[in-house]
């Protein structure tokens, strides 16, 4: 008996994986792969889309062949602000251009100025003016800067639907990419903003779907569907989603602290956008208010600082449990600054160890989080938090959330590959017979 699976690429900047999850989302095939980079005609660093494209059918035709599996639904996610550009014939007409390439200042501001200013603009489209990783200000510059390009294109897609039309031969574009700081999108409107069409960009996005849609396989004879593909922080939430119907909040944390709150569909105000907030979007294409903070790269910086200092390893600070002891003499009554840079002004002679430094740039750290996390908070009372990534695993963050949140319930949470599982998720119907396990996430509560 072959066990039923569904295929997901989960194409990380680093990382590319492809992962088999059964009917219990077990995971029960896995294959890594790493590409070389290549370089633009600019000579900028960007991914190989040939490369990428290989890789794809390669790894397909490894697990069609493996017996013991029948696939019966393939969907991708990956990361967005990446614009594949399609002529007639479905083949890129560039490279894969770097979401960190640099932009063209006058380019930014002929656009921004046209249409009322940068503030009037970012607020509109909830994306905060950022050069490149506005993938529609990539798509103006190829109009603006290559016409003979933009001239011969058909369709710009973002990669998770590049990938997918690989596999189904449908070009269609989707929310959570759409909807993702591309400035294409008006959210009080809910359709394109007044720029992309007076400039007949629009006539270059292929149609709209929502995240759960699926297609027929391109290739005679095959049975499995396709999914359209995912934004991969959208796709990281839809277990949340599925399984929590109570306001939450999810914390998401990395190198970025992304707070995610898919209950507050208030428009964005100008202090909020001055503070790096924006909307993301559901599969479903519901807005989600979402905070960032650089906290991961912080806490890398710090505590490579505070072991240099103390003369110790940085492996020092991965146990270190809460002492409420140390808390208490740290916090004084004193206010602790909640801009997230305000620990590199302190000088480490006036702590008595390492530990003690690590807890007082902890308190620092979550002060600073706390900030971010309440840019995001509704009127609708929020009945839980969630974290998860790193962050979630250590003691001071989790218990210091825990007291400052003291109406709110707390908790860490794991989940093997959330981004995966989300694109399985999203297309459950079309591939599982079971119901959707309600053991997916693993949660542990922390008391204010």
């Amino acid at each position: 008996m072959r066990t039923p699976v569904v295929a997901i690429f989960d194409v990380g900047k680093t990382n590319k994986k492809l992962f088999l999850f059964d009917e219990h989302y077990d995971i029960v095939f896995e294959r890594s792969a790493r590409f070389l980079e290549t370089v633009d005609e600019d000579g900028d660093p960007c991914e190989n889309l040939e490369s990428l494209r290989l890789s794809v059918f390669d790894s397909l035709h490894e697990v069609f062949r493996l017996d013991e599996f029948d696939i019966k639904a393939i969907n991708f996610t990956s990361y967005g602000a990446s614009l594949v550009y399609l002529d007639e014939s479905g083949r890129p007409l560039t490279p894969l251009y770097n979401y960190l390439k640099a932009y063209p200042k006058a380019l930014e501001e002929r656009l921004h100025t046209a249409y009322g200013g940068v503030e009037e603009f970012s607020l509109a489209t909830a994306s905060p003016a950022l050069g490149s990783l506005n993938s529609g200000l990539q798509l103006y510059r190829l109009q603006q800067e290559k016409p003979d390009v933009y001239e011969k294109m058909k369709y710009a897609v973002h990669l998770p639907q590049y990938l997918s039309f690989l596999v189904s031969g449908q070009i269609y574009s989707d929310m959570t990419s759409i909807g993702c700081h591309t400035a294409l999108w008006d959210f009080a409107k809910n359709g394109y903003h007044q720029w992309v069409k007076d400039s007949g960009i629009e006539n270059k996005l292929a149609p709209v779907v929502k995240g759960d849609e699926v297609f027929s396989a391109a290739f005679p004879g095959s049975t499995y569907k396709v999914g359209v593909g995912l934004h991969d922080s959208s796709s990281a939430l839809i277990p949340y989603l599925l399984n929590f119907h109570e306001p939450f909040i999810l914390i998401s944390t990395g190198t970025w602290c992304i707070s995610l709150n898919p209950f507050n569909e208030k428009g964005l105000t100008r202090e909020q956008l001055e503070k790096d907030c924006l909307f993301y979007m559901t599969y479903a294409g519901t807005p989600v208010k979402a905070s960032r903070l650089f906290a991961g790269y912080e806490h890398e910086v710090q505590t490579k600082r505070i072991a240099e200092h103390f003369q110790v390893t940085t492996g020092r600070f991965k146990h270190i449990e809460i002492d409420w002891k140390i808390i208490d003499k740290l916090s004084g009554g004193k206010e602790i600054p909640a801009n997230l840079d305000a620990f590199g002004q302190v000088n480490l002679s006036s702590f008595v160890d390492y530990v003690e430094a690590y807890h007082a740039f902890m308190t620092y750290l979550v002060a600073a989080q706390i900030a971010s996390t309440r840019l995001i908070l509704a009127e609708k009372r929020i009945k839980r938090i969630f974290v998860d990534g790193g962050f979630s695993k250590n003691s001071i963050f989790m218990n210091l959330l825990a007291r400052t949140f003291g109406n709110i319930e707390i908790y860490a949470a794991s989940m093997a590959q959330a981004t995966a599982i989300g694109a399985a998720l999203v297309i459950h119907d079309q591939w599982n017979t079971q119901p959707v396990p309600s053991d997916i996430i693993e949660l542990r509560y922390y008391r204010a």
